[in-house]
């Protein structure tokens, strides 16, 4: 499962599952630029362990919610690698309100980050993608059976399915892939409270929550050549709930 030499793309990389794909990538041989919002010890520890791996990689600052700052990252990853073979959407933000009680600035901040911005991302890219690059969208399992108090995650995650359904006609003629990784409950989800990652965890077949090297393995399978005919998918890694 090769994807050494391979230029990526990963948004919201220096935590949970987006930290795992980045170093994944890194370790098998590809180079990396990521992004992250908010500065932290999070980011200072990515940084320090990349500067470990060989390749060239990169972590900045970028707000995938802003047009300006997609474009300067989108130029970075040109100026730096001339090309991107995968794109990986994986920032996003979560909240858990119940509907009655959302305000509507709430669900238009969780779309905008979750959908919107995976959509301005691509676009951004589309210039420097060729034949042969892949594009991931890190959805959710929740898009298909929804999940209380996460309407509008829900519907953000669902979004990003018709999203790549729709842009795998649209750009597989160019011969772009673009799917979707749905993680179950993974080890990761600090937002989510103990007890509700304790009932998750039970009712999991496999007994156990989901590993962010688990959902990133996924990732680097979809967008090295063994995935070279897998286009439009959505795969969904979570254990059999």
């Amino acid at each position: 499962m090769s994807v050494a030499g391979k230029k990526i793309l990963v948004t919201g990389g220096t935590r949970g599952i987006g930290r795992e794909v980045v170093r994944s990538f890194a370790l098998a041989g590809a180079e990396v630029i990521t992004c992250y919002r908010t500065e932290g010890p999070a980011v200072d520890t990515l940084v320090e362990e990349l500067k470990e791996i060989d390749g060239d990689h990169s972590v900045v600052r970028a707000d995938v919610t802003s047009a300006e700052d997609v474009a300067a990252l989108v130029e970075q990853c040109r100026v730096r690698f001339g090309r991107l073979d995968a794109v990986v959407n994986n920032a996003g933000v979560i909240s858990h309100v119940p509907f009655a009680d959302l305000p509507i600035d709430e669900f238009r901040r969780v779309i905008d980050s979750n959908l919107t911005a995976a959509a301005r991302v691509i676009q951004a890219a589309l210039p420097l993608l060729g034949e042969g690059a892949s594009i991931i969208n890190v959805g959710s399992r929740v898009a298909t059976v929804g999940i209380p108090l996460r309407a509008h995650y829900t519907a953000a995650k669902a979004g990003l399915t018709g999203l790549t359904r729709s842009l795998a006609k649209e750009l597989g003629p160019r011969g772009i892939r673009i799917n979707v990784v749905a993680p179950g409950p993974v080890e990761t989800e600090t937002a989510t409270p103990p007890a509700v990652l304790e009932r998750y965890q039970r009712l999991i077949p496999l007994g156990r929550l989901g590993r962010g090297s688990e959902i990133a393995a996924v990732v680097v399978f979809l967008a090295s050549d063994l995935a070279s005919f897998v286009n439009g998918e959505t795969i969904n890694v979570d254990g059999g709930i």
